[in-house]
């Protein structure tokens, strides 16, 4: 059985090796970040309970009438999304 033919690499390989990798140094997240994370979480689900029970006798909320919905699920995503960075 025949070999078969090595190939050759080309001549100019790059400028990518002229660089040397770092290591980024990632540390816990500050507790300042984790308490905001939560804090829209909670105010979120607080937003959309106060909603449901009492929402009728809120003059603010009645008037917002169902883009209170957007609003609770908006803060409750905005945590959701934090917890990404959270290290």
């Amino acid at each position: 059985m025949p070999k078969s033919k090595v190939r050759k690499k080309p001549a100019y390989a790059g400028a990518g090796n002229l660089r040397t990798p770092q290591k980024v140094q990632a540390g816990p997240s500050n507790p300042v970040y984790v308490a905001v994370m939560l804090g829209l979480m909670l105010l979120g689900l607080a937003w959309l309970v106060v909603n449901y029970l009492a929402g009728d006798k809120i003059p603010f909320m009645v008037t917002l009438g169902a883009w209170n919905f957007l609003i609770g699920f908006s803060l409750m995503v905005v945590g959701l999304l934090m917890t990404m960075r959270w290290r």
